[in-house]
């Protein structure tokens, strides 16, 4: 059953990648990045905590934000307590840019996982019981 669930995972995973990449030019770590800092007190996160969030390494959190800046999606901004802390900052096309892709985030997502309730009638109950979760 993990075996299925990893492939259901990458299944899903590639197809939102895709649906983000050709319909609003979003890699699917930088709409999650988006998402998360929409969500956020302030819109910004330090950066430490957005790479813990997303599940990248700092090295890795760093190139994803360096894009999402050269877009004009985030700036960094300085902690003021800690001049070391460095925080992530949604701007009004980034929140713009993320409020387009939300419907194309979710209607994918949706799609993806019924196709694999089809096929797999063991995925179906558990998508099922955890589809209310999703929303």
């Amino acid at each position: 059953m993990w075996n299925q669930m990893l492939t259901l995972h990458a299944h899903v995973e590639h197809r939102l990648g895709t649906a983000l990449q050709r319909q609003h030019g979003l890699g699917l770590s930088e709409y999650r990045a988006l998402e998360l800092l929409a969500g956020a007190d302030d819109g910004e996160l330090r950066m430490q905590d957005l790479a813990a969030r997303l599940g990248l390494n700092q090295s890795s959190v760093t190139r994803l934000v360096s894009r999402l800046n050269a877009a004009g999606f985030t700036y960094r901004d300085l902690c003021p307590e800690d001049k070391r802390g460095v925080y992530t900052v949604i701007t009004d096309a980034g929140r713009a840019r993320h409020q387009e892709a939300r419907g194309t985030y979710a209607g994918t997502l949706s799609t993806a996982l019924d196709e694999a309730g089809q096929q797999n009638a063991l995925i179906s109950t558990l998508l099922t019981t955890a589809r209310p979760l999703f929303q």
